[in-house]
């Protein structure tokens, strides 16, 4: 019978400061205004995280055999939130956060699996920040790229520091609104201070931040300012056009009725009109996750009209719920299907082959987007080329 060591079953100590030179600023840093460079540079050990985290892992999944590489894992290390948006039945404030010994279990199987990016979420993933800090820490030092989706209510100056220090790569900020409305109450105003702390330091750690954007009926104009804000500030944008869920919801989810922030049919004029401002930003320069041929995908979604897409939930991207048990992707997480648990996944090609049939029709994720598209040898090559002619001091816009 194997023996589990006693330490297997916590997340190491966090090591902090582990650059102490980081942590003070020169005098009159908070009053100072952020005025971003015009080019950003990107120190080798940045690049190479970058590589590692995706470029490496991608690489190792078209070379490999079999149909499970695994580039990045969304860890659900709560399923609670402190806010409640009326879109979102991600969430459910009955159920426990997720241990140490299932987080770290996560952590060191994806890395043995060839993964490359570990993302945290939610619910909201801050609501322990003591706990955060020990899983991005450990996370890390395994060498994954790790990357922070967050409301951002939460992420004081010392949690940023902290996470900072850590090594957190990528800080998700999700905002939908300038200030807060009733359904919309991830908003910029509450946590404008936090913000602007978060922007300067990131200079001085190497991570990066963007704006992740939910498209809703009722905050068209606030996609508009946030976006001009975002780009004042120097930091990229990523949009999703709202959406009903696919998998039924739990009985907590109490807004699927009467909600303003779906979009109906007669606000299809409305969103497309958005959707070309944004293509029009894009195509000036300002930074985006999302690409012209996303985008434009979108006003395409929201008509009805969407096509298969070679989703790659189960093969190169998963969730891992906050009891350790496996899913291909966020609508699913409520499913019942089973696709095993850490250390022991059942994704099986023919099962997820049939689901996506109908689900990809309804689903615009983000994310596995962009992960189809790198499916394709040309796209990534002259992305590749366009980053290497820069010295991967990055580029505008993304995978086309």
């Amino acid at each position: 019978m194997t023996t589990v060591p006693p330490e297997a079953h916590f997340l190491p100590e966090p090591v902090f400061p582990q650059r102490p030179g980081l942590l003070s600023d020169p005098p009159g840093f908070d009053e100072m205004p952020h005025i971003p460079p015009a080019h950003r540079h990107w120190s080798v050990p940045h690049i190479y995280r970058t590589m590692r985290g995706w470029l490496f892992p991608y690489i190792r999944s078209r070379v490999l055999p079999g149909d499970f590489h695994p580039i990045i894992a969304y860890l659900f290390t709560e399923y609670k939130c402190n806010l409640d948006c009326h879109y979102c039945w991600a969430y459910d404030n009955r159920v426990k956060g997720m241990t140490e010994e299932t987080a770290r279990r996560s952590i060191d199987w994806l890395r043995d699996s060839g993964a490359g990016v570990l993302a945290l979420m939610g619910g909201e993933p801050l609501l322990r920040p003591q706990f955060v800090h020990k899983v991005v820490y450990h996370a890390a030092k395994k060498g994954l790229f790790v990357y922070l989706p967050t409301n951002g209510r939460l992420l004081r100056p010392e949690v940023t520091d902290r996470l900072a220090d850590a090594g957190v790569a990528t800080v998700n900020l999700a905002v939908d609104s300038y200030a807060i409305k009733p359904s919309l109450p991830k908003a910029l105003v509450p946590i404008r201070k936090y913000f602007d702390y978060m922007v300067k330091k990131q200079y001085r750690y190497g991570y990066t931040v963007f704006f992740n954007i939910n498209i809703c009926r009722n905050n068209l104009e606030d996609v508009k300012l946030l976006t001009e804000i975002a780009h004042d500030n120097g930091i990229a944008t990523d949009y999703h056009v709202n959406e009903a869920p696919l998998v039924a919801p739990d009985e907590h989810f109490k807004h699927l009725n009467n909600n303003e922030t779906y979009i109906r049919e007669e606000d299809q004029p409305r969103i497309a009109e958005l959707i070309d401002w944004l293509i029009e930003k894009n195509r000036a320069g300002y930074k985006m996750v999302d690409s012209v041929q996303r985008l434009n995908g979108m006003k395409t979604f929201v008509r009805g009209g969407h096509e298969r897409w070679n989703c790659r939930a189960g093969q190169n991207s998963l969730i891992i719920r906050v009891d350790g048990t496996l899913a291909p992707c966020f609508p699913m997480y409520s499913a019942t299907h089973d696709w095993g648990c850490v250390g022991a996944h059942k994704f099986q090609p023919e099962q997820l082959r049939e689901m996506k049939a109908s689900c990809e029709l309804n689903c615009l994720s983000t994310l596995n987007h962009v992960l189809a598209l790198c499916y394709d040898d040309g796209r990534v090559i002259r992305y590749f080329l366009k980053q290497a002619k820069r010295g991967f001091q990055g580029v505008s816009g993304s995978v086309e």
